[in-house]
């Protein structure tokens, strides 16, 4: 299929480039003409394992990136919508949303086939129906079901396994205003083999997003608040609480032969510092907003929210067990992405914790292998120093706080061993081994 996407951050990029390696016509729009101007030299402008080989594999053979919206939507059958949905802290800011439609509606006034306008952006429901349509026939001057059909197709994938996840996902949810415009969108991802695809109506697809994302963002918080309660007690630690958990059969099902299979959901259920991302947050905190614009407080997504916030907080208060002030402690943090496997830093628990150290005039050094771009940008601050090297980070540090799960940091006991003083070691991720080190602190223990 010939197929135009609107916006290349995670969603729009990662899609184009993976129907494109399936064998689509793929043209990514942009407004930054730096950005796809880097795109068409192979260089992606974000971190994400594996995109650029499938990027130079396919560029100039079945995908180019442009700032030309309109003619990439006359030269195309389908056009993804895959722009920024950001949350104002009241609700989502649509205008990204809303401007890509009346673009692409003015474009379908100039075509004379038909064509399906899909969101792939996350969105609460009812917006593709009584905002993104709307839009469309003012700024077409057509007709929504007759001259052109509108869809809504969420997307499911994690940052550092964006790849594998559109590439051989779990499932595929196709919303639609009609048949028609379904049976496009079918089309488009016939070439998926054995995979469960769930066709709906907009409103529905638009929910299933949020309902992915709250469950997940509700387990980690879950899982924190038993953490911290385990801390409480005393001679608890959530690491075997968890485990136990996990060994219930209906979430790690044991097969005849007697295998047991560990599903890749219970890593969510795990005690951290935190989650951070530009989903989790941002879609939570907008589904809670939405709930109450339609007098259905959302108490457990509020608690859920509330949790979070805190959680950054266990990691000041285990350091000041250790230090009755942070002036001038040498403290190492080590991963400032959200998570591992991408240089996203929105909305990671490392920031609010850098900046309460920073502010208590602590002396600051962090690592992290992909995400120094983004934390010199966010941090400017003289007691504040990015390390390029993981030897260089923990050499002469009072305290590490290791706040991602990067595998680099599994085995740092190794470098701390030949250290001349052993620092203390608090571990906001529960990813190593408390038996290796001298000094050592975790969430939940």
């Amino acid at each position: 299929m010939k197929i135009s996407i609107i916006g290349t951050g995670y969603v729009g990029l990662v899609s184009g480039i993976c129907l494109a390696e399936k064998g689509n016509q793929v043209i990514c729009v942009d407004v930054d003409q730096k950005k796809v101007d880097k795109i068409n030299k192979s260089i992606p402008p974000i971190y994400e394992k594996g995109l650029e080989a499938l990027l130079k594999k396919n560029l100039n053979v079945n995908f180019k990136a442009t700032t030309d919206l309109h003619q990439s939507v006359l030269k195309t059958d389908i056009s993804l919508i895959a722009v920024g949905t950001p949350f104002d802290g009241a609700e989502i800011d649509l205008r990204y949303v809303k401007e890509a439609s009346r673009q692409i509606g003015i474009s379908i006034r100039d075509k004379s086939s038909y064509h399906v306008v899909v969101v792939k952006s996350t969105v609460v429901p009812g917006t593709t129906d009584e905002v993104v349509l709307p839009i469309l026939e003012e700024a077409s001057g057509k007709k929504a079901g007759i001259d052109f059909g509108v869809g809504m197709n969420p997307e499911f994938l994690r940052e550092g396994e964006a790849i594998e996840d559109f590439m051989f996902p779990d499932r595929i949810v196709l919303g639609g205003m009609d048949k028609k415009s379904i049976d496009v969108l079918e089309k488009m991802y016939s070439v998926f083999d054995n995979i469960d695809i769930l066709k709906t109506n907009n409103k529905t697809a638009e929910m299933i997003k949020y309902a992915s994302n709250a469950l997940l963002a509700t387990m980690i918080s879950f899982s924190n608040e038993i953490g911290n309660l385990c801390a409480a007690i005393g001679g608890t630690d959530v690491v075997d609480v968890m485990r136990g958990l996990h060994l219930d059969k209906r979430l790690s099902p044991i097969l005849d032969n007697g295998e047991r299979i560990i599903p890749a959901f219970t890593t969510y259920l795990q005690a951290g510092c935190g989650f951070g991302g530009s989903c989790f947050p941002k879609d939570v905190n907008a589904l809670s907003a939405y709930g109450k614009k339609l007098d259905k407080p959302m108490l457990l997504l509020e608690a859920v929210m509330k949790i979070n916030e805190q959680q950054p907080r266990q990691i000041i208060h285990m350091l000041e067990k250790h230090f009755p002030s942070l002036e001038g402690v040498r403290i190492t943090v080590l991963g400032m992405s959200f998570k591992p496997g991408t240089d996203d830093m929105r909305e990671s628990p490392a920031i609010p914790i850098v900046k309460e150290l920073i502010a208590r005039n602590a002396n600051v050094k962090a690592y992290d292998s992909v995400a120094k771009k983004e934390a010199m940008n966010l941090f400017k601050d003289k007691n504040f120093v990015f390390c390029d090297d993981l030897n260089q980070a923990i050499h002469g540090a009072e305290a590490i706080l290791v706040l991602t799960r990067w595998d680099e940091f599994k085995d740092i006991h190794k470098i701390i061993r030949k250290c001349e003083k052993q620092p203390l070691i608090i571990d906001g991720r529960r990813m190593l081994n408390k038996h290796l080190f001298e000094k050592y602190e975790g969430i939940g223990l």
